[in-house]
């Protein structure tokens, strides 16, 4: 990310050496039920990728495939099991790194464990939020916000907000958005 695609907040703080935390800024965190909701799909997931990963060694210890090297044989799905166990390990941590802030002009989503992320979405450009829940985000009672702005490069999803922070969070910013749309 350029400097000059930056909230002016965080070029400022970028210039006096503190990275891209906002002082004086309240974040909102997502909820921690997102932890859970993340370790099931993380599952389902690695079973799923495990077991598509696995058919050469099927077929390796079935006899079709012989010929096929063990060692890639029991390599590759090994592999995807250590993928899942280092995610499983970064889960939480992930989810600890997500935020939210309402300012007066806009609404600023913070993401990013290694490389952290700020990003501000004006409220007189957004066009579109659309609030999405699947099957696991339902059992936990969380929603995925997902902002349509002017811009491609801004648009964002704001994941493991409550269901009632999520309703909340659709009216205010719609009318926060009607109304400084007006003012264009």
């Amino acid at each position: 990310m350029s400097t000059m695609d930056r909230t002016p907040d965080a070029r400022e703080a970028d210039a006096a050496g503190q990275g891209i935390e906002l002082h004086g800024v309240q974040w909102t965190p997502v909820s921690p039920k997102l932890i859970p909701a993340r370790f099931i799909s993380a599952i389902i997931n690695t079973v799923i990728w495990t077991a598509l990963f696995s058919v050469p060694l099927v077929l390796h210890l079935l006899g079709p495939w012989s010929g096929y090297p063990a060692w890639l044989a029991w390599g590759v799905p090994a592999v995807v099991l250590a993928m899942f166990l280092v995610n499983l390990a970064l889960i939480p941590r992930r989810v600890r790194a997500l935020g939210y802030a309402e300012r007066e002009d806009d609404l600023l989503l913070r993401s990013g464990l290694w490389f952290r992320r700020v990003m501000a979405v004006p409220y007189g450009r957004l066009q579109y939020l659309d609030v999405k829940d699947g099957p696991v985000q339902r059992r936990f009672g969380i929603r995925t916000l997902e902002f349509q702005t002017a811009s491609a490069a801004t648009d964002a999803t704001l994941p493991g907000i409550p269901a009632a922070e999520a309703d909340r969070l659709r009216e205010e910013l719609v009318a926060r958005g009607q109304t400084r749309l007006a003012g264009l």
